[in-house]
């Protein structure tokens, strides 16, 4: 059931698109995005309160490119066009879109030339930081429109219709280097579109118990893929809040875990949340399998399909009644992999999307499907979920397989989970762990010279990786104490043996992704 009040983002193409759906969110207003050829029809069943249409790289004036339909306009739904969208609502409404002299991509002032709505809160003549990303600009607005905001160099920098709440900003009020850009979005959710805060964790898992109770009935069983992350945990716990006992969950220890992580998980689960936990030791069929695989999409396909397998053979084992499939699929994973809703590129398949075999035996229940991982934790404590659990760094399905670059052997493991052990350990012992979105060491497919004990050695390469990011969907290396990242690397050489370096990751994403495959 989705919440009255709603926002539709349509994404064209935008690399800020996921950012506008999470300043969204944060105001607890729920919304979705998808792809600009929506037909009016199901716009309209779909009854958002107000539309946002996103940025994106190509010039409305060119060739086969993303459009609207003009109908949208005049619905008299509130619209708020984000540069690309600010541009398709000029042109579509008579006005004109050119390409600027030169392309403008950074920090600009906007001066708010006539306060509107979209500007409460502002003073007439008030200047302010944004961010400006694009080729093309509004030359001419369209007849019945006014001018709200300029720049130096934009002097249709914000417009809106007269007679009709339609907004456009040739800036981007959803990164936060708009200074004042969730004041912008707040009095468009708010005071144009009159929305109700009202989309919260506690909303979220009482609309989804009572989702989840009619698509599984009274009769049926359910088996929930637990691995132990926050994903899984936490829509395992929320399953189990709707059907009970009729939960089985198959813990599948894959040979690819952290260390102790096996123990932890089954502990956890059985000991202190009560549910039913089978536990399959299946590592001698996993590294079967990806014996010989190097390539990262191949592991990925590899692990997913081994462990459908498996899950197929555990849940025949429970009874005939088996009819549903718990995943802890994320928005994040549904866009990255699928770019189900619209030009959004793919970046890697997550073994939980787009690794499944095409014809399963049951029929997925995705709780957490239309939400990013801090909405995931907030869930997670609601329920009342530990939080040494919510509190977990991501760790990725195919796990260490794809922190083992190259070849998958149990040496190789057993020299990365050593290394790993002792990186988090630091970590959590320097206070640092709940300051890093995600903490963890990879073993890279070469080997170097070094000296120990006067003796030359030629040995593994271990490197370090740690990142700060609110969503996952962007992340900045995090800028550890150059003591602790030293008394880390003292360690993992002193203490693993076959390593003889430790190198630190300091890449973004973009351009990096935060896991190396």
């Amino acid at each position: 059931m989705l919440p009255k009040d709603r926002i539709l983002i349509l994404d064209y193409g935008s690399q800020y698109t996921q950012l506008i759906a999470r300043r969204v969110r944060a105001e607890r207003v729920y919304c979705e995005i998808h792809p600009p050829t929506r037909s009016i029809d199901w716009l309209r069943d779909w009854a958002p309160s107000g539309v946002i249409l996103s940025g994106g790289p190509a010039s409305v004036y060119g060739e086969d490119v993303p459009t609207l339909d003009v109908e949208l306009l005049s619905l008299e739904l509130p619209i708020l066009g984000i540069c690309y969208g600010m541009q398709l609502i000029a042109q579509e409404s008579g006005g004109a879109v050119t390409g600027s002299a030169r392309r403008e991509y950074g920090r600009a002032e906007l001066e708010v030339t006539q306060p509107d709505e979209l500007f409460a809160g502002f003073a007439p003549g008030e200047r302010s930081t944004v961010w400006m990303s694009h080729g093309d600009r509004v030359e001419r607005p369209p007849p019945g429109f006014e001018v709200l905001g300029a720049t130096e160099t934009v002097p249709i920098a914000a417009f809106r219709a007269i007679d009709r709440p339609i907004y456009g900003l040739q800036f981007h009020p959803e990164v936060a280097h708009t200074a004042r850009g969730s004041d912008m979005l707040a009095n468009f959710l708010f005071r144009i579109c009159d929305c109700e805060p009202s989309w919260t964790a506690g909303s979220f898992i009482e609309s989804q118990v009572a989702a989840i109770r009619e698509q599984v009935g009274k009769r049926d069983r359910v088996i929930a893929a637990l691995s132990g992350g926050v994903d899984s945990s936490v829509a395992t716990a929320l399953v189990h809040h709707a059907v009970g006992d009729r939960l089985t969950c198959i813990f599948v220890d894959t040979g690819l875990l952290r260390k102790g992580e096996a123990a932890w998980v089954a502990r956890t689960f059985r000991q202190h949340l009560g549910i039913e936990l089978r536990r399959v030791d299946a590592a001698d069929r996993f590294l079967t399998q990806l014996e010989g695989v190097e390539e990262p999409e191949q592991k990925r396909r590899v692990i997913g399909h081994t462990f459908i397998d498996v899950f197929e053979e555990e849940a025949r084992a429970i009874g005939d009644d088996v009819a549903f499939l718990v995943q802890g699929t994320l928005y994040p994973d549904v866009i990255e992999s699928l770019s189900v809703r619209g030009p959004s590129a793919t970046i890697k398949t997550h073994h939980n999307v787009g690794g499944l075999p095409e014809r399963l035996p049951f029929e997925l229940i995705e709780p957490l499907r239309e939400l990013f991982k801090d909405e995931v934790r907030q869930v997670g404590r609601e329920l009342g979920l530990s939080e040494e659990l919510v509190g977990r760094h991501p760790f990725p399905g195919p796990g260490l397989a794809v922190r083992v670059l190259g070849a998958v052997t149990r040496e190789r493991l057993e020299v990365l989970r050593e290394a790993d052990a002792i990186y988090l350990e630091e970590i959590r012992a320097a206070g640092l762990y709940d300051e890093i979105w995600q903490a963890f060491a990879v073993l890279l497919p070469v080997r170097t010279v070094g000296v120990m004990g006067d003796g030359r050695t030629y040995e593994n390469v271990i490197a370090l990786r740690a990142v700060t990011s609110r969503d996952g969907m962007t992340a900045d290396w995090f800028p550890f104490p150059h003591d602790v990242l030293g008394r880390i690397a003292t360690r993992i050489i002193n203490e693993v043996a076959g390593v003889n370096r430790v190198c630190y990751d300091v890449s973004s994403k973009p351009p990096a992704t935060i896991e190396w495959e």
